[in-house]
């Protein structure tokens, strides 16, 4: 596999759009800290990290609407790709929806938003807008 991250956001996508309540990913330190951002502004329901086999499992609860059954996640988009990265300052840090969504950036000082970044003062490579 050349981008872990790609797939994991495309696992994500495809049980949304598949209307399924769990999805198993592979782990790696990246995508737990992608999970717990996730879960920290409100994308998906819960998460469970599972430590059996070589590299382990995320298990993610996804969210729905309890009346009309829509998605807490209505887009995933990767933005900075193996081919081409995207790295930003922190004066230029991305606004995705005028801030109604969120940006995870992956900076000198870990995982976290764009709005976190921005207050910290801290740039690094834009990974994927959620929506």
């Amino acid at each position: 596999m050349t981008d872990p991250i790609a797939d994991y956001l495309t696992r994500i996508r495809n049980a949304v759009m598949a209307n399924h309540k769990v999805v198993e990913i592979p782990a790696s330190n990246m995508k737990k800290d992608m999970t717990r951002i996730l879960f920290d502004k409100g994308y998906i329901l819960n998460y469970k990290f599972e430590e059996e086999g070589p590299q382990g499992s995320i298990k993610i609860a996804l969210k729905y609407h309890p009346e009309t059954k829509a998605n807490a996640i209505k887009s995933l988009q990767r933005i900075s790709k193996p081919g081409l990265r995207k790295y930003v300052d922190s004066n230029h840090l991305p606004r995705v929806l005028n801030g109604l969504g969120v940006a995870i950036i992956s900076t000198s000082q870990g995982m976290m938003t764009d709005k976190e970044a921005r207050s910290l003062n801290v740039g690094g490579e834009v990974l994927c807008y959620v929506y």
